[in-house]
C-alpha cells in the first residue's frame, strides 16, 4: 500500500531527529487520520566545521549539535512523544542490498524458521564485511534496518509466500548496520533530555527512496543523490527495487576547504565567496581569480560522481531521473555541474538526466504544518516515510 492512503483513527506524538554531515535536525510531529503527518516543530544546528575532518572528532561535535537540537525541543514542553526516531546520513550508516537464494532438486517449504536462520546468515556475512568501517566503536556493529523488498518462488514474485513449496528461492532484501558505540552516544544524548530507551533508528536513503517512490508513481527507476556536507551517496532504484548504493568522500565542505586554502583566506569567507558566485553576485576583479579555482573543483566533484555511476551501473542502463537531497540554497548549484556534464560517453544512461529537486516546493502538499513552522525537506521526507510505519 502506498504511504499516501494510509489512515489512522486519532492523532499522536512523533519526534524524529535527523542526523547528517553538516547538521542536526529534529522535530516534533502529529500523525493524522488521513496518514499525512501535521509537523508542529522543526528546529536545525549545523555542526561546527573544521579545516580538517578528524572521525573521533567529527562525532563528538556532531553529539553536540544534538544535544542543543534536544535540550531546544525538550524546552518547548509540547509533550511527551509516543515514539522516538532517529534518521542517519552519511557516514553513521552503512548499507547493501543483497540477494539470498536458496535452491534444491526437490521441493522445500517456505517456513518462517528456514527465511530467520537465511537473514540470520546473510546480515552476519554483512555485519564482518563491515566492520572496518567502525573501527572507533569497539568493532561491534548493530542492525538497524532490515526490508524484504521482493521474493521469489520458482522465479515468480510473491507477496505471500509462507508455507509454500518451491525448488528455487530468492529474496531481495535491504540491510543497514550502524556502529554501536556511536548508535549509544546518541541513544544517551536523547535519553538524557526524552527518559526513553526506545529509540528506532533508520537510514536516510530508505526514507527518500519510500517518499520518492511513493510521490512518483510513473517513475519505477530513478537515481538518489544525496549530497551531504561531507559525503555524497548516490542509489539506483530499478523497477521499485533499491538495487544498489554507493558513496564518496566529497559533499559541499570540500569546496569550501579547498577555496579557503588556494585564496588563504577563513573557512567562513570561502564560503561567502561560494555563496556570491553561484548567486552572480561576486565582483569582477574576485571573479578572474575565484573561478579558476572553482571551475576545478567542480570537475573534482564530478569525476567522484561519474565514477560512481560506472561503479553502480554494472553493465545496466542508468535511469535518467535523478532525485537530489541538499541544502536548499545548493540546490541549483549541483544540478547545474551534473546538467552540463555530457555522461553518456561516461555512463550508460537511459536519455538526457532529467533532475528533480526534492524540496520545499516539490514535497509541498504532502505534510501539513502548524503556523510558522519552518519547512525542513529533510524532516518532511522522514515524518512522512515514519508515519507509514506507525500507522
Amino acid at each position: 500500500m502506498r504511504i499516501f492512503s494510509r489512515k489512522k483513527d486519532e492523532k499522536e506524538l512523533a519526534l524524529v531527529f535527523d542526523i547528517r554531515s553538516s547538521s542536526v535536525g529534529g522535530a516534533f510531529f502529529e500523525i493524522q487520520k488521513q496518514g499525512i503527518p501535521k509537523i508542529i516543530l522543526s528546529i536545525r544546528e549545523p555542526i561546527i566545521f573544521e579545516n580538517e575532518v578528524n572521525i573521533d572528532r567529527f562525532l563528538s561535535l556532531t553529539i553536540k549539535s544534538l544535544e542543543i537540537v534536544a535540550s531546544k525541543l525538550c524546552m518547548m514542553g509540547i509533550g511527551k512523544p509516543i515514539k522516538i526516531f532517529c534518521v542517519l546520513s552519511s557516514p553513521w550508516y552503512a548499507s547493501q542490498t543483497r540477494v539470498i537464494k536458496l535452491e534444491k532438486n526437490t521441493p522445500f517449504l517456505f517456513t518462517s524458521k528456514l527465511v530467520d536462520d537465511l537473514i540470520k546468515k546473510e546480515i552476519n556475512i554483512f555485519e564482518e564485511e563491515h566492520l572496518k568501517n567502525f573501527s572507533n566503536s569497539n568493532n561491534k556493529t548493530r542492525l538497524i534496518e532490515f526490508k524484504n523488498m521482493k521474493t521469489l518462488l520458482n522465479g515468480y514474485q510473491t507477496s505471500n509466500p509462507f508455507n509454500k513449496k518451491t525448488k528455487k528461492l530468492e529474496m531481495v532484501v535491504f540491510l543497514s548496520i550502524g556502529g554501536d558505540q556511536i548508535l549509544k552516544k546518541i541513544e544517551e544524548t536523547i535519553f538524557r533530555h526524552f527518559h526513553s530507551n526506545d529509540i528506532r533508528f533508520s537510514s536516510f536513503v530508505m526514507a527518500s527512496f519510500i517518499v520518492s517512490r511513493d510521490m512518483f508513481l510513473d517513475q519505477d527507476s530513478f537515481l538518489l543523490v544525496d549530497i551531504g556536507g561531507e559525503i555524497t551517496d548516490i542509489s539506483m532504484i530499478k523497477k521499485d527495487i533499491l538495487n544498489d548504493s554507493i558513496s564518496y568522500p566529497l559533499g559541499y565542505n570540500f569546496m569550501i576547504r579547498k577555496i579557503a586554502e588556494n585564496l588563504n583566506c577563513t573557512l567562513g569567507e570561502a564560503k561567502s565567496l561560494i555563496s556570491l558566485y553561484k548567486d552572480d553576485h561576486i565582483e569582477e576583479s574576485a571573479e578572474k581569480k575565484f573561478e579558476p579555482i572553482m571551475n576545478k573543483l567542480k570537475m573534482e566533484w564530478l569525476k567522484g560522481f561519474q565514477e560512481s555511476l560506472v561503479n553502480l551501473s554494472n553493465d545496466i542502463s542508468i535511469p535518467a531521473t535523478v532525485f537530489i537531497t541538499v541544502d536548499q540554497n545548493l540546490a541549483d548549484f549541483f544540478s547545474k555541474i551534473i546538467k552540463n556534464e555530457q555522461f553518456n560517453q561516461y555512463t550508460l544512461s537511459e536519455s538526457e538526466f532529467k533532475i528533480i529537486f526534492l524540496g520545499i516546493q516539490t514535497l509541498h502538499n504532502i505534510t501539513t504544518f502548524k503556523e510558522n513552522v519552518i519547512r525542513d525537506p529533510f524532516i518532511i521526507i522522514e515524518s512522512i516515510y515514519i508515519n507509514r510505519f506507525i500507522c
